[in-house]
């Protein structure tokens, strides 16, 4: 089956290699027949038949994705040829398709001809064609932008096709910029699309963000949204930003209008927001916390809307009367009403960024002394406890099994207690068997005792045992017995801080009691134990 997956992917990469050099084909042959050209334009589409990469498509390529190759290739001609005849008549300021295309907006007063033409002459840089991006990237294409840069270094993953639109089963494993120039080729092939295939990176912001008109931020880290401010404040470039996590959504038009730095009519750039980062310890991905698909959709489309207004508005004697005040948009798919409005501030006077002390410039940015990691923070890998109170997931493996690992000696099954300290809603998507759940949320919240005592075995008679009652049934239950405890987690992180926290609360009963995590978690029991342990 894997060898069946690599061919596929290696055929796929393939034949998006072989489109540059299709579509110059596909010139040279137009060209050569002009006597034809009528009889082209009423060609029925290509069919896998006829066209001559049939015999090295047909091989291992789904009907799916070959049928989005040949739509493009089909689209394109037709685009083509649109273009030449309006180029011949020059009597409209739109092609003749386009007016049919986007009918439905021009005939809006706030988008008309004009609006129309400005979308067209817009160049637009969406930076992450993730959960955001794909939706933005999507309603930009379909409204007639004339270029649109994608930029992401990621590839295509399982986990992303339930929000990442643009995707499909049949790109898993292609880049995401290619994968998305796929389904935006086939929506409109009139929009020129520019490929970034990589990270945005302090060095390379200011050349990639520098030909364009604007800029959504469609990224989810800290350190990628100021980034991305700070080169859009140096460019006078307007951004759009958004974030999304589990079931709530954020959204802001910063440095709108984008006037020189020190200029208080200008709008506020993301530092002014947020002058500092949060804690890195606070910050959760969406592999951590979830999140649902329509959720960031339409924070996605919202930012397309935003874009649409900003590149369509009219010119105005004062910049300050052409946008509207800053907000902060906060969607919560769960609340009553979904969605609230904060009004910012204008730009901070003494702003990092875009105030006239600003000491960003361009140079820092592209000679790397600015450190938006290290400004942001990074959680360094969890590392909290000793070699004796972990235990890999291959020995714990065999201590499941009967075998002592470090003895050789056959024991019971039945002799330690398995923890699993995943919230509730995780451990029932999966779990070892035998485990016991005990979320970290409902650890970390119980209290220290308020004395520090030597607490005797279970069973004793001791004055002592008995001021620990009013503690949670947790703690309780646990000192009802002797068994040595194991605790795991996702990735082993949750894990030690818990072996902590119960020696903390006298749960080890001073060292006679071993209390240890399996390193590497449930990550690791899935790579080395249990193939068929899920992944999510």
């Amino acid at each position: 089956m894997a060898t069946a997956i690599d061919a596929l992917r290696k055929q796929i990469a393939t034949c998006e290699q072989t489109l540059t050099d299709l579509r110059q084909q596909l010139a040279e042959a137009e060209h050569a027949q002009s006597q034809q050209e009528q009889v082209l334009r009423q060609k029925p589409p290509l069919s896998v038949s006829d066209d001559p990469l049939d015999h090295d498509m047909n091989f291992g390529i789904p009907d799916s994705f070959r049928s989005e190759v040949f739509a493009i290739l089909e689209q394109e001609h037709a685009a083509h040829e649109a273009a030449k005849s309006d180029a011949v008549e020059g009597r409209w300021p739109l092609q003749k398709n386009e007016y049919q295309r986007y009918g439905r907006q021009l005939i809006m007063p706030e988008i008309g001809l004009q609006g129309q033409l400005r979308l067209k002459k817009a160049k637009v840089l969406i930076v992450g064609v993730g959960g955001l991006g794909c939706p933005a990237a999507s309603y930009l294409v379909g409204a007639g932008v004339g270029s649109v840069g994608l930029v992401d270094g990621d590839v295509v993953e399982e986990s992303n096709l339930h929000r990442q639109i643009l995707h499909s089963s049949a790109r898993v494993g292609m880049t995401k910029v290619e994968s998305a120039m796929v389904a935006l080729s086939s929506l409109n092939p009139n929009v020129r699309l520019v490929p970034h295939i990589a990270r945005l990176t302090p060095d390379t912001a200011v050349s990639t963000i520098r030909n364009y008109d604007l800029v959504l931020d469609c990224t989810d880290t800290p350190a990628s949204r100021y980034l991305i401010s700070d080169a859009c404040v140096l460019l006078g470039k307007p951004l759009i930003s958004a974030s999304a996590l589990r079931i709530d959504g954020q959204l802001m038009v910063l440095n709108n209008p984008p006037l020189p730095r020190g200029d208080a009519n200008g709008g506020p750039c993301y530092r002014c927001v947020f002058p500092k980062p949060p804690p890195p310890e606070s910050v959760v991905s969406c592999g951590d916390g979830g999140i649902l698909g329509p959720v960031v959709g339409v924070m996605g489309v919202l930012q397309a809307l935003e874009a649409i207004k900003v590149l369509t508005q009219q010119p105005q004697s004062s910049p300050t009367t052409a946008v509207d005040p800053p907000s902060l948009l906060i969607f919560s798919a769960y609340s009553s009403p979904m969605f609230r409005t904060i009004r910012l501030r204008s730009r901070k006077p003494k702003c990092a960024a875009c105030s006239a002390q600003s000491t960003i410039s361009a140079q820092a940015l592209e000679s790397g002394s600015l450190d938006y990691v290290q400004f942001c923070g990074s959680v360094d890998p969890i590392n909290a406890l000793t070699p004796r109170e972990r235990i890999s997931a291959e020995n714990y493996a065999k201590l499941r099994s009967g075998i002592n690992p470090f003895t050789g000696t056959v024991s019971s099954k039945d002799n330690h207690i398995l923890i699993d300290t995943r919230e509730k809603v995780q451990f029932e998507l999966c779990h070892i068997d035998g485990s016991v759940n005990i979320p970290f949320s409902t650890i970390t919240a119980t209290p220290k005792p308020t004395l520090s005592l030597d607490l005797p075995s279970p069973g004793s008679d001791s004055q002592e045992w008995d001021m620990d009652m009013g503690q949670p049934n947790w703690v309780t239950t646990l000192k009802q017995s002797e068994k040595p405890v194991f605790v795991v987690c996702r990735l082993g992180n949750d894990s030690q801080l818990t072996v902590r926290k119960m020696k903390e609360l006298g749960l080890d009963f001073g060292g006679r009691r071993f209390i240890g995590d399996i390193r590497g978690g449930l990550q690791a029991w899935r790579k080395t134990v249990d193939k068929e342990f899920p992944e999510y």
